[in-house]
């Protein structure tokens, strides 16, 4: 008798203990979490705006290589993506010839976003809304042809893939800035969340 009284103790402490290790084990992903993010992309920015040199109308239309860093954090909300982030981006450096003229600009932003969505499983759809402050440097034969900067409305929308604390990230975001016709950013990247 006593020898199934303790039979029945150990499979009883073994269940137990097999309850807290599968409670732990699931509990452990949103314990580690805490809700902060840094990520990385990079991507493609295009740019196009009309101009007038000299009585003549150009219209730049270019594209280059672009990138950014970025963190944020993360609300707590069930099926529910809301965050917010920020960060500093690059869009780039386009050049062309225009009127047997190199004509470049050069363009970085900081910026501020909302983000909205939902998490779908392993993937996460979101849209973003926001405010970048940009400054634009511009090069004309090479030469230093002056600078503008101010602050402009953003938006986006992008999807992630979400492996533990890693994501895969993609992204169209667009910049309302005046005078430009437009300014847009297509990019990929990751994400870690703490």
């Amino acid at each position: 008798m006593l020898q199934i009284y303790n039979a029945l103790t150990n499979l009883r402490r073994g269940l137990i203990a097999s309850a807290l290790a599968a409670a732990l084990l699931l509990a452990g992903p949103a314990v580690a979490d805490s809700g902060f993010y840094v990520g990385g992309s990079v991507g493609n920015t295009a740019l196009e705006f009309d101009f007038e040199d000299g009585g003549d109308d150009f219209t730049f239309d270019e594209n280059d290589f672009s990138w950014k860093a970025y963190g944020g954090f993360k609300f707590p909300v069930p099926a529910l993506h809301l965050a917010v982030e920020g960060g500093y981006r690059s869009l780039g450096g386009p050049s062309t010839t225009i009127a047997s003229q190199e004509f470049g600009i050069d363009v970085t932003a900081w910026d501020v976003f909302g983000v909205a969505g939902f998490d779908l499983g392993p993937v996460t759809v979101f849209g973003k809304l926001g405010m970048i402050a940009w400054d634009a440097e511009v090069t004309l034969a090479g030469l230093d042809a002056g600078s503008e900067d101010d602050q402009d409305m953003g938006y986006g929308l992008g999807a992630s893939f979400n492996l533990g604390s890693f994501q895969l990230r993609a992204e169209y975001e667009a910049f309302d800035v005046s005078d430009i016709n437009d300014l847009y950013m297509l990019s990929a990247g990751f994400v870690y969340t703490f």
